[in-house]
This record gives C-alpha cells, sequence and structure tokens, in this order.
C-alpha cells in the first residue's frame, strides 16, 4: 500500500436484530456467528490490522457501555486508540470525532477507513486489493471514497449507490463518481437497478484524508464538527443524531464508489447464517443440538451446548435459546424483532431479557 492506512471500526451498534442472543451485556459484535472461534469483533480486526499494519495503527469507536468489553476482545489494541462515546449520537458524530483525534494525531494527509465491526467477508485477498485501490484514490484525490458492493441479487434490505462518470481505474478496479444515494428500495424498484449494472449496494465502509473529510464536515455538518472542534467529546450529548450518510455522503460532491466483489455479508438478521453456512445436502442450518421431524429450512441455534431443541412438522423458523429466553419467529418477519423489543422495554417484569 502507497501510503499508511489508519482503519477505525465503528462498534457502537446494539445489533437488536440478533436478539435473544444479542442483549446489551453482549451485543451482535462481541459474537462469533459464522461457526469459527473469533466473534465478529474480533474478526474484523484480525483483517484489518494486516492491511494497516500493525496494532498502534487501528482504531475503534464504541459506546460507554461497551468500552470494557471493546478491551477483553481486543487486549493488544492500544488504549489511546479507544474512542468511547459518552452518548451514542449515530454514525456522523462518529466519524468526525475519530478524524478529528487521527487528524491531531498524524495530520491532514492521514488517510483513514471507516468499517462496521459486523460484516463478514469471504475473500480477504480481494478486500486488501480493494482497500489499496480506494487508499490510493483518496491520496491522489479530494476524495470520499465509499466500497460498492456489486449485488448477488435485487436484495430490498440495502441501501443503493448509482454510479456516475468513471474517473479511472486504481488496482485494476474502475471508480465513479457518485451519482446518487438511494434507500432501501422495494422489489420492482430493485430489480430495475440491478437490469441498469450502474448501481451497488452500499457497504457502509469509506475511505478519505483527514483533511478532505473535516472541510466537508464544515460544509455541510458544521453542528456536528464546530462543537467537537471547540469543546471536544464532553459536547457529544449535545450533538444531533445523524448518519454519516444523511449528514454528508448525500451531500458531498467529492464522493466516489469503488464496486467490489470480496464475498459480502452485513449479517443484518438470523438470515445471514443460513447465507453463510446453508449446505445444499442438509435441510436445516444447526448451532445447536436439535431432534427434527419434518422440520427443514430452519435456522436453530443453542447457546448452551446441553439444551435440546425438538422440532416436528416446523418450515422456515428461526428458533434461538439463549439463557432465559427462547425466540420462535418465521424467517420472512425475522426484521420485525426490533418491534417485538420495544414491548419488553416498555415492561419492567423483562429488564433482565434484555
Amino acid at each position: 500500500m502507497s501510503s499508511p492506512l489508519f482503519p477505525v471500526i465503528l462498534a457502537g451498534g446494539k445489533g437488536e436484530r440478533f436478539w435473544p442472543l444479542s442483549r446489551q451485556d453482549r451485543p451482535k459484535q462481541f459474537l462469533s456467528l459464522d461457526g469459527s472461534s473469533r466473534s465478529l469483533l474480533q474478526s474484523t480486526a484480525d483483517r484489518l490490522v494486516r492491511l494497516a499494519g500493525g496494532w498502534n495503527e487501528l482504531w475503534v469507536i464504541t459506546s460507554s457501555q461497551l468500552g470494557l468489553g471493546v478491551q477483553q476482545q481486543l487486549p493488544e489494541l492500544p488504549s489511546q486508540n479507544l474512542l468511547i462515546e459518552p452518548q451514542g449520537r449515530d454514525t456522523a458524530a462518529a466519524v468526525a470525532w475519530a478524524s478529528l483525534e487521527i487528524q491531531k494525531r498524524y495530520g491532514d494527509d492521514a488517510i483513514i477507513g471507516f468499517f462496521p465491526s459486523d460484516h463478514w467477508i469471504a475473500d480477504q485477498e480481494a478486500f486488501k486489493n480493494t482497500l489499496d485501490a480506494a487508499t490510493q484514490l483518496a491520496a491522489s484525490t479530494e476524495a470520499i471514497v465509499t466500497l460498492g458492493i456489486k449485488p448477488a441479487f435485487p436484495s430490498t434490505g440495502y441501501g443503493y449507490i448509482e454510479q456516475g462518470q468513471k474517473i479511472g481505474s486504481f488496482n485494476d478496479l474502475p471508480a465513479y463518481h457518485v451519482n446518487r444515494f438511494t434507500e432501501k428500495p422495494n422489489r420492482e424498484t430493485a430489480e430495475t437497478f440491478l437490469s441498469t449494472g450502474q448501481f451497488s449496494w452500499n457497504s457502509g465502509m469509506f475511505v478519505f484524508r483527514a483533511g478532505v473529510v473535516l472541510k466537508e464536515l464544515h460544509t455541510h455538518a458544521p453542528e456536528i464538527i464546530e462543537p467537537l472542534e471547540k469543546l471536544g467529546v464532553e459536547v457529544y450529548p449535545q450533538l444531533p443524531k445523524k448518519s454519516i450518510d444523511y449528514a454528508l455522503m448525500e451531500k458531498t460532491n467529492l464522493v466516489y464508489v469503488l464496486p467490489a466483489e470480496f464475498g459480502w455479508d452485513d449479517l443484518g438478521d438470523w438470515n445471514a447464517i443460513e447465507r453463510l453456512l446453508k449446505k445444499a445436502d442438509i435441510p436445516n442450518v444447526e448451532l445447536a443440538t436439535h431432534v427434527g421431524l419434518d422440520t427443514q429450512g430452519a435456522i436453530l441455534y443453542a447457546s448452551n451446548p446441553d439444551d435440546v431443541i425438538v422440532t416436528i412438522g416446523l418450515e422456515d423458523v428461526v428458533i434461538v435459546r439463549d439463557r432465559n429466553v427462547t425466540l420462535i419467529v418465521n424467517k420472512e418477519r425475522t426484521q420485525e424483532i426490533k418491534q417485538v423489543l420495544k414491548t419488553i422495554q416498555s415492561d419492567p417484569r423483562f429488564n433482565e431479557l434484555l
């Protein structure tokens, strides 16, 4: 890599769609969901620390509730590279604060990459080549580079990026100016997007020089960057709660996309387990001791190996057994777990389930 990259892992999420396994004291990024012994956060750090050249260049930003857990999961991470938000204010504030801290230490030309803590990447070499390309583009141009994922199917669960004019190639990957970001589409719109060949899934990963992003934040999100510059992290609870897409990406003219293929999943809900682990000749995905009769298309998970899940005549369900909760949900309705959690949160009888 011609210029060093300072990766920042965004590790403050709750992962509510993986409840009851994901809870306040053990969010999704602390879990191993792919059958390995490494949590999602640890796997993310493993691949990024190799790209950065060492732990001294890797950063993590997380919430005050999760700071100790991050330290336990990543004992090699220098304490000064762990930024702990006093209150969650969504990704715009996190990006602004981390970019300011890295700029103070390494200057305007420091190249920063932001990466969610809960993604799955299949092809590590292709991922490295894509990050090399993004770093080259960010080093040579005033650019906010986003990694687009070439769509494998007309997903209605991802945002999309429409590519515009090609501006060149980096590491043999074409780069395009971004025409627009779009929200999660309906099925018909997603199919139309794919038919044009001009759209990528929005991965939520991006790369830029510190000075470039700070300048653009001053232009498009002064209500976030200016208080942070003047008052520091103490002002955090007063900052507006905005995503980086809404606060900056959808407004700046400096955003570019690198459509990439390295095997990617954002592990958004329990159905992601099936995408990762389903085998053609086995009817279910079983991360539990399961005794089944006429059951197929099921996803079964038990955190206690002594627990046994018994099913009869079920199809296309998710069954999760963790501690004192059993979840049973149709696979098509896993997104609604967040709605059930709102009910649980409002009832003091269920505080220990959160």
